[in-house]
Order: structure tokens, then sequence, then C-alpha cells
């Protein structure tokens, strides 16, 4: 594993101010590289910029690693919040499976990397919230408060420029071919059938050359207003002219005190034209045998994973999420924690769920990394953030790209079961890189 780069010994000071609203994207902007940005249905708006501390971790115990470099941080913290929303948190993610950041275009990012910004904005219901951190030994009271008053000058001062319009693409270029794709998809559901998995999820990548520079504000402005109910993040590494992207319907856990909860959700369909299709496709994707069987499996193995820590899990009912492009199988999981725990175990015990892996998933995963021509990096991987309770919230990391000045990569899975039929798989990868692709592609 790799050392994290911070020390025990080293002394977190943080202190935060009330700030008139500053739009997200000056906001964005305005800050300095390396940049992050959260938002949840449930959680505040943060647009952090610069790091105070960068905690980077690798191999199999990156989860550990990580929780015990931000538990020392933590512990030595000198804080003044003003509100719960703008405390100190810790910003990150994980690649989805050792090693899976060697190649294109994951070669910035670390296999954990968190980070808790030198500046944050924080927009939340009681208003919004200004917050400068230090971290080490010459970190103290006086440096962070004179930084946070020229740091509330500045900001206070900035207006709202024009959006740029969306990029355009000039080329794109699949890594699996139509024809690659129908043969991959049967030998998997061979395999399914002959009993050796009993699912596996298989994703795709699509890379695309934009004609203009890639807007990262403008983008996410964009997808915050088409996606109001999605996880939305924002990644930039150290170092490099690249960014971790999406707008993610699905939570992976969030934790508070000892309460945890969590989402079953798999199964797809598209959006109907009108009401009325609309209506019909969600009351047959309720009715469908092969979807229902996906999110089954997906919801009795997250009641399984969660078991062991649980001293109490309730599931409500299937229902259908409607997103702007995609209508999703959805139920809502709940539990109580027999014991105080961190959120990273909750994630560690949790990722990969069925609805980005497989069953059983050792199987599942060897049939991922032995399938797919690509290295998933971050996507379809827990991204979120760390407080110093050990609470948090965690993302699975779907609906998401990786973009550069002129370039984006973007990815996209189904999952497989015994009646998949390739094509209609096909379908399902197209409309799931839609979210995207839509902001991306020039307007009309």
């Amino acid at each position: 594993m790799e050392a994290p780069r911070t020390t025990p010994s080293a002394t977190l000071v943080s202190r935060t101010v009330g700030i008139d609203a500053p739009a997200f994207g000056s906001a964005f902007d305005a800050l300095p590289r390396p940049r992050t940005t959260w938002s949840a249905p449930d959680d505040a708006v943060v647009v952090g910029g610069g790091a105070a501390v960068t905690l980077t971790a690798s191999g199999p115990d990156r989860f550990a690693g990580i929780r015990t470099a931000a538990e020392s941080l933590f512990a030595s913290g000198d804080v003044h919040a003003g509100t719960e929303a703008a405390r100190p948190r810790l910003f990150g993610g994980f690649a989805f499976h050792e090693g899976g950041c060697a190649g294109d275009p994951w070669s910035a990012f670390p296999e954990a990397r968190f980070v808790l910004p030198r500046v944050q904005v924080t927009l939340a219901d009681n208003g919004a919230w200004l917050t400068v951190n230090a971290v080490g030994p010459d970190a103290t009271a006086t440096a962070v408060e004179e930084r946070l008053r020229r740091e509330h000058d500045r900001l206070s001062g900035i207006e709202a420029t024009p959006r740029p319009p969306r990029p355009g693409i000039r080329d794109s270029h699949r890594t699996t071919s139509r024809a690659a794709w129908r043969e991959t998809v049967a030998a998997a559901v061979d395999r399914i059938r002959g009993g050796d998995l009993e699912k596996v999820v298989l994703a795709q990548a699509l890379a695309a050359d934009l004609a203009a520079d890639f807007p990262r504000a403008a983008t996410l402005e964009r997808l915050a207003e088409k996606y109001p109910d999605c996880h939305r993040y924002c990644f930039e590494p150290d170092d490099a002219d690249a960014v971790f992207f999406g707008a993610t319907p699905e939570r992976l856990v969030s934790l508070r005190g000892r309460t945890v909860e969590t989402d079953a959700l798999a199964g797809t369909t598209g959006r109907g034209e009108t009401p009325a299709e609309d209506e019909w496709l969600a009351e047959e994707l309720l009715d469908d045998p092969k979807n229902v069987h996906e999110h089954d499996l997906v919801a009795e193995t997250i009641r399984e994973q969660l078991a062991p820590y649980a001293a109490s899990i309730s599931a409500g009912d299937r229902r259908v999420r409607r997103l702007a492009t995609v209508q999703h199988l959805h139920t809502p999981i709940t539990a109580e924690l027999n014991a105080d725990r961190h959120v990273l175990e909750l994630v560690e015990a949790l990722h990969p769920t069925p609805a980005v892996g497989g069953l059983p998933p050792d199987r599942a995963l060897e049939t991922i990394h032995d399938t797919e021509p690509f290295d998933r990096g971050w996507y379809a991987a827990p991204v979120g953030w760390i407080d110093a309770a050990g609470n948090g919230a965690f993302a699975v990391a779907i609906r998401s790209a990786v973009a550069e000045r002129r370039r984006a990569t973007l990815f996209a899975g189904v999952g497989l079961v015994a009646d998949s039929d390739p094509d209609r798989e096909w379908d399902e990868v197209q409309l799931k890189y839609r979210p995207i692709l839509d902001e991306l592609e020039a307007d009309d």
C-alpha cells in the first residue's frame, strides 16, 4: 500500500464564515486546482479548491489505509465550522479494483485518493459558507483566519459569467464493436446458464474527440439542472489536465451515527415520448421477469452484505425511479448498526454491489477483468466523503466520464442474467451514455 500523504502529527486548523452565495460556476472557476465538487439530494453543494492535504493509497488495503490516515488527520483538529454542512470533510474515491488505474485515461488517478480542500464554498439550506483549511506544523489559527478574510473578500466580489455552449463532438470511437459485444454477451450468458455465474455486469467505453474545449463548470451546472435527484461529483487529480465527473442515481451507502441508508438500483428501460407511454414502460419494467430477477439479486445481496454489521435491516417496496433519459427499478434499504462503525468499513463491505459487479463476486470480477478491453478506473466505484466522526456518504460512480481539454471517455454497463439478449443490452448501454453525451453534443 502506498503511504498516505500526511502524518499523524499533522495539525488540522479549519475556520468558516458566512458568505453571500456565489454562482456555482463562478465559484468553481475562481478556486485553485485541484477542484472537487459534491452534491446529493440530501446533502449540501460543496465546491472545493486546492488541497490542504491529500491522502492516497493503493492495493487491496486501500480502504483501510485511507481510513487510518483520515482518523489520524481528524484527531488533531482545531475546527470552528460555523455550521455542520461546512465542517471539514475529505472528498474522493477509489478504483473499481486493484490495478484498475493502469491505462488511459486513468494514469493521473491513484487507486484511492481523498482531498481536504484548502478553500471550500458550501451551499446549504441554512445559507452559504466559506471554509479555509490548513494542515501541518505551520498551520495556525492566525494564518487561517487571515486567509479566510482574503478569500472572503475575493469570492464575495465575483459575478456570474455567461455559460459557454456545449463543446460538440468531432469524432468518437468505441472500445467494443457490436459484433464483439454479441460474442461477449453470448459467452457470459452461457456461463450463467451453466451455473458458473448468476449475474455479471459488463461495460463499454466511448472515446469522444471534442470540437471545443470542455467547459467544466458549465457541464456540472447543466447536470445539476437536469438531474437534481442524483449524486453529482467532480474530481480533478493533482498536476493533470483531467477531471472525473458524473451524475449517478445510485447511492452506495450513507452513514450518520448508526443509521445506514443504501439502495438497490438495477433493471432499466427508457423514457416514453408521452406520459401514457412513460407509464406503460414503467409498468412493463415492473412486470419484466429478466429485470425483476436482476433487481432482486442486487437487493438480496446488499441485505446479506449488511447483515454482519446490522442490528436490523428493512427494505421498502420495489418501485420505478424516473430520470431524464431512463427508468430504473429501485428498492430503498435502511439498517441500524449493531455497533459504531466507520463509513469506509461499510463501503468496503458493499463494493462492488451486484449492480456493477455480479455474482458470485469473485467470478464476476474475474470475468470483468478478462473480458473488458479497457480499465474501469474509478468508473462504477465508490466516490464520496468522510468526516471526523466516521460518518459519510458514497455513491456508485456510474453515468460518468473522464474529460480532458478536447477529449472525453464515457463509460456505461449492463447487468447480464440467463435470459439477457445481446442487442437489447447494447441498446441499454446507449441509453446510459445519454446523460453525459447530451452535455457534450453541440447545442442546436
